[in-house]
């Protein structure tokens, strides 16, 4: 079974992620700022979800995690938490 490791940032607007997005393409901390605007209980742990397999969480966050480019920030993505950035930071 397949596992990855993941960071994200959860927000509850389309508009709210782009920013941050901008922001973390100019060289902005993924994790100062999970910290910071995150909804998501992983936030205080800079947006860190530990380890998880295909299925532990919903299909479009895992459709991220488990076919998109690691190490890039992928979003937003819509789920029924808010808008979602996802970088993935490892895959087995």
């Amino acid at each position: 079974m397949p596992k990855a490791s993941a960071v994200h940032i959860l927000v509850k607007t389309e508009q709210e992620a782009e920013k941050l997005k901008q922001l973390l393409s100019k060289g902005a901390s993924f994790s100062d700022l999970a910290k910071k605007h995150s909804t998501c209980p992983s936030g205080k742990k800079g947006g860190n979800l530990g380890e998880f397999t295909p299925g532990q969480m919903v299909k479009a966050f895992d459709n991220v995690v488990f076919k998109k480019p690691i190490l890039e920030v992928h979003g937003p993505v819509r789920t029924q938490f808010g808008f979602h950035l996802i970088k993935t930071l490892y895959r087995s």
